[in-house]
């Protein structure tokens, strides 16, 4: 039992939003009680107390759109690699070294993530995982990492035809198999989608084929629409807007995330209202490679569920708050939109995509949700309240300044040391393997 107390406490519940002087009890993995500091002291003394020194206690954040195999990229320079499109970024970079990742360095890429998940107050990440260089048990390593770091994980394989049928093959297995652990297990931590790359990258017959080894179990994670080879080879080669050709095969519905969605179309956005299918912006990596910006006004408008991701551009999501901002005004050219479009986004629309493949209401502070909490580092210079939050956050905040960070009831991390991980070992460990990979990707 943890008693989080002295600090303004912010809650997300529109009922009791905001503490001056807040409290928190939490047991296992709720939170049981959510008062003043004053009025849970003397309720639960036997609580382990944590000060939050005047700070402020939030709920946790959630990422909806990550990719973990990217996690030993940081600082690489591949010999050669000067992209001037999207489609020689992935064929570059990110398929140059998903075709190196053994199991070892998958597990190195998850502990790097979960790491900084974890130091930016993450708690729950969905993830869509490559590794074509040794792809079975690649989600299994990822979900030990997940148990140890404590992070909670909705996790897939990415299919995909780039690398020959029998990659392809065993991609769909990884995927089947951990679908079926994860049914298994039942554990409230660990979810499994079944994930697929892209529709330039995806031929009918592996559509068949990933649709039959789902079997109706679970939802698909699939980019589209991110750059516009996907709409080209969709029209070209297929005859059909590429949301079209996920509603022939059945990909469409409230349990599938399709990332990116930047050149859709008015008639495939009403498909994926329709369909009550999930949508992520992940802001920085389109700009980043320069594939436009998704129309989240106008998916806002057609009331699409529509999640905030980071595409691995980076874990903290408060950077990603921000430049989701700037983006939807810069090209918009109209200063006044946007905001509570992204701000929704990462404060409720993540936690509604997130419930449904987790049980315990995230996102939340109050009785009987999961015990997700973070305290956040910030002392203001303005006055700072329930009604200027959001303010403070995008202008004043970043993800590091989170000094303790709690999922599930477990304390992972607290006053900016990790409870449990040997930080300077992993950390030394997941340097050495990342050097070895390097010098493969290079060689």
């Amino acid at each position: 039992m943890y008693l989080f107390h002295h600090g303004r406490l912010f809650t997300r519940d529109e009922r009791r939003p905001y503490l001056e002087d807040g409290a928190v009890v939490t047991e296992g993995e709720r939170i049981i009680a959510v008062g003043t500091s004053a009025e849970l002291k003397q309720s639960y003394p036997q609580a382990q107390p944590i000060d939050a020194h005047g700070q402020l206690i939030m709920p946790a954040f959630i990422n909806t759109h990550t990719h973990i195999y990217s996690g030993l990229a940081r600082g690489l320079s591949i010999n050669g690699y000067h992209p001037t499109n999207f489609y020689e970024i992935l064929d570059g970079m990110w398929w140059k070294l998903d075709r190196e990742l053994t199991l070892a360095d998958t597990r190195a890429s998850a502990y790097a993530t979960y790491l900084e998940c974890i130091r930016n107050g993450v708690t729950t990440v969905f993830d869509h995982h490559a590794s074509y260089r040794e792809i079975p048990g690649s989600l299994f390593a990822i979900a030990e990492c997940a148990k140890e770091t404590g992070v909670r994980s909705c996790l897939c394989y990415e299919v995909s035809d780039r690398d020959g049928e029998e990659k392809c093959d065993q991609a769909i297995r990884e995927n089947a198999d951990f679908i079926r652990y994860c049914q298994e297990q039942n554990d409230p931590m660990l979810a499994a989608m079944f994930g697929m790359h892209a529709l330039f990258t995806l031929s009918d017959k592996t559509f068949e084929k990933c649709v039959k080894a789902n079997d109706g179990r679970t939802g698909y994670h699939i980019h589209i629409c991110e750059g516009l080879n996907d709409v080209e080879d969709s029209r070209d080669r297929y005859h059909m807007l590429p949301a079209e050709r996920l509603a022939k095969w059945g990909i469409l519905g409230e349990k599938t995330i399709l990332g990116h969605c930047i050149h859709l179309t008015e008639p495939e956005m009403d498909m994926i209202k329709e369909t009550h299918t999930m949508v992520v912006n992940n802001p920085e990596s389109n700009m980043g490679n320069a594939v436009g910006c998704s129309p989240v006004l106008r998916m806002f408008e057609k009331g699409i569920l529509l999640g905030l991701g980071t595409d691995a551009y980076t874990h903290d999501m408060l950077e990603s708050l921000k430049a989701a901002l700037a983006i939807q005004r810069h090209h918009n050219r109209m200063p006044n939109v946007g905001w509570n479009e992204v701000t929704t986004m990462l404060f409720h629309n993540n936690a509604e995509m997130a419930a449904r493949y987790f049980d315990l209401p995230l996102g939340v502070i109050r009785e009987g949700a999961a015990a997700d909490i973070i305290v956040m580092d910030y002392l203001p210079f303005t006055p700072l309240s329930a009604d200027n939050l959001d303010g403070h956050m995008i202008f004043g905040m970043n993800g590091r300044q989170c000094r303790t960070t709690m999922a599930n009831g477990r304390l992972m991390y607290h006053d900016r040391r990790f409870v449990g991980l040997d930080e300077e070992k992993l950390s030394a460990e997941i340097r050495n393997t990342a050097e070895k990979l390097w010098g493969r990707v290079n060689r």
